[in-house]
């Protein structure tokens, strides 16, 4: 596991669980934090994937088990927490990262064009899909109400504390063009940070949120480039808002999941949404 971590974190003796553990950028949440010694319980539906993050998390000394877990079952959400509790022990450090669009939730054109209307290759506003939205919101949203239900309630009655870290997103702050489901769920899941941060003050249990500016994973590439690997006119647009010029590297989330993570760097920290995103949210564009 050829990682190279921000810096120092001891989460020895810590178990974290970790939903959507087999996308690109939980999967490296993942590795870091175990590296940094907790044991990881990787839940993903995508088992296969998640069961190969682990499998090289365990092919570098350290602990790590993969859970099929749809996050929309709160079933399938207790029996991932069963075998977790008796694998690993009770959950301190819980990530949300379960999420993601869907085509039947986004549009063809940024703007309303009457003349694509009836036009069955141009998926217009009116065309969205009701269901494409709901799913939406619930990949995003209840996913991580369930979530936090099933495994914060021993972190909050522990009186050890804890923490909870949800992905949220720059699109929580400014609605981005053709997903307006998406852009809408990351607004609530950033509400939602808040709304946990106070509920659980007295426990000890933190959350806060990660807001990622533009980065290039196994859902959005379609997006950002074509099949020749060329970029798309969107990822043009991506760039000229984002005064770094470039896409983030996942290993550039680790340092706010570290300073998140760190009870001595941020335990009087709650409620905060972190925007990482090469300077997209402070450009005006002019």
């Amino acid at each position: 596991m050829n990682m190279e971590l921000p810096f120092e974190l001891d989460l020895g003796g810590k178990v974290a669980v970790v939903t959507g553990a087999g996308g690109i950028l939980c999967s490296d949440f993942s590795r870091a934090i175990a590296k940094c010694g907790a044991k990881v319980a990787l839940l993903d539906i995508n088992e296969e994937a998640a069961e190969k993050v682990a499998a090289e998390i365990r092919a570098d000394g350290y602990q790590a088990i993969a859970i099929k877990t749809n996050c929309l079952d709160k079933e399938s959400l207790l029996a991932a927490k069963a075998i977790v509790d008796r694998e690993f022990g009770a959950c301190d450090i819980l990530i949300n990262g379960a999420g993601g669009n869907n085509s039947r939730a986004t549009t063809a054109n940024e703007y309303f064009d009457a003349e694509t209307l009836g036009d069955s290759t141009k998926q217009d506003f009116f065309d969205l899909s009701p269901d494409g939205i709901r799913f939406v919101f619930d990949l995003n949203v209840t996913a991580a109400f369930l979530t936090t239900q099933v495994f914060a309630l021993d972190m909050a009655k522990s009186g050890k504390g804890g923490s909870i870290i949800n992905i949220s997103s720059m699109n929580a702050y400014r609605p981005l063009t053709k997903i307006p489901a998406y852009s809408a769920a990351k607004a609530a899941v950033s509400n939602f940070t808040q709304w946990l941060a106070v509920h659980f003050a007295g426990t000890g249990v933190r959350c806060n949120a990660i807001a990622p500016g533009f980065f290039v994973t196994n859902q959005n590439r379609s997006l950002l480039f074509n099949e020749d690997g060329t970029p798309t006119p969107r990822t043009g647009k991506i760039l000229r808002g984002t005064p770094m010029n470039r896409f983030g590297e996942s290993s550039e989330l680790l340092g706010g999941l570290f300073f998140f993570l760190s009870d001595k760097a941020s335990g009087f920290i709650t409620g905060v949404i972190l925007p990482i995103d090469g300077g997209f949210s402070a450009y005006s564009g002019v």
